[in-house]
């Protein structure tokens, strides 16, 4: 199940309680103190936090879920799109001192669901609204497909600086890439706006981007949370597993054995122990 996007600042909702229409006449159970009581399972903040935590793409493989496809500009920006399908370079508030490399977005808006184009290398970019990021034949970008052709796909290519990439617009069939230019305007405060376009024919510092993707769709920290996983499990677990009661000794060396991956023949091992135990 998809957990909806939360941002930085934003207040947990609280689960509203239903009042009783007609007063009952049963007094409350009253929780009980006894330490034989089961304890209530307890959800992990650490857990939630790390799920919903905002990473860099390293590879193009990474890439997949929510990202946020971060400007080569400054301040730092980030491709956007209203519910019109306007593209726009959006103002990124959540910075670590002004560093790009730690952007999180902070406005539906800047977020896109990146997926992998069935048959192709390239990638699609679907908006808050439901539209697929593309580029025309002129370069100029735009949110309002609601279908995947070549003008939805984006070929993410790796580039020489690391954790970040330029996107080839086209499905890779134009030798085109997006980019940033700085335009005059007057609407601008500091008499500048920063514009995105598809029209770049050459690599360059300009079409430079981060994609910032949230932790719990990367591939390495899911395999190494699933590691991780595997290596936790109880005394009463591997007695279970072995059929009897373990000392200290054989719990260390069944865990040792659960990490290195050789698990199952030290559990025939101890179990064979046991039976000469019994008899010795």
């Amino acid at each position: 199940m998809v957990k909806p996007l939360t941002f930085k600042g934003d207040k947990p909702k609280k689960p509203k309680k239903r009042s009783t229409p007609y007063p009952t006449t049963k007094p409350p159970k009253q929780p009980s103190t006894s330490a034989s009581d089961p304890q209530e399972p307890t959800t992990s903040d650490d857990h939630t936090t790390e799920d919903q935590s905002w990473v860099s793409a390293d590879a193009p493989s990474d890439i997949a879920g929510p990202v946020i496809i971060v400007l080569p500009s400054d301040p730092p920006t980030c491709i956007a799109s209203d519910a019109n399908g306007k593209v726009f370079a959006s103002e990124i508030e959540n910075l670590i001192e002004g560093d790009a490399g730690t952007a999180e977005p902070h406005d539906v808006r800047q977020v896109w669901v990146a997926t992998r184009v069935a048959g192709t290398e390239g990638f699609s970019f679907k908006g808050h609204h439901g539209r697929y990021l593309s580029c025309d034949s002129y370069g100029i970008p735009s949110a309002a497909s609601s279908a995947i052709s070549h003008q939805e796909s984006f070929v993410v290519i790796p580039s020489e600086i690391p954790g970040s990439f330029s996107l080839q617009v086209g499905g890779g069939d134009k030798e085109a890439f997006l980019t940033v230019k700085e335009t005059k305007s007057s609407k601008a405060a500091s008499g500048s706006m920063i514009e995105v376009r598809g029209d770049a024919t050459d690599l360059s510092f300009e079409t430079t981007m981060r994609i910032r993707m949230q932790a719990r769709f990367k591939p390495r920290i899911q395999a190494s949370k699933e590691t991780k996983a595997k290596e936790k499990i109880s005394r009463k677990e591997l007695e279970e597993i072995v059929g009897r009661r373990l000392n200290e000794d054989e719990v260390r060396r069944l865990k040792r054995a659960r990490r290195e991956g050789n698990f199952h023949e030290e559990v025939l091992d101890v179990r064979v122990r046991g039976k000469h135990d019994k008899f010795a």
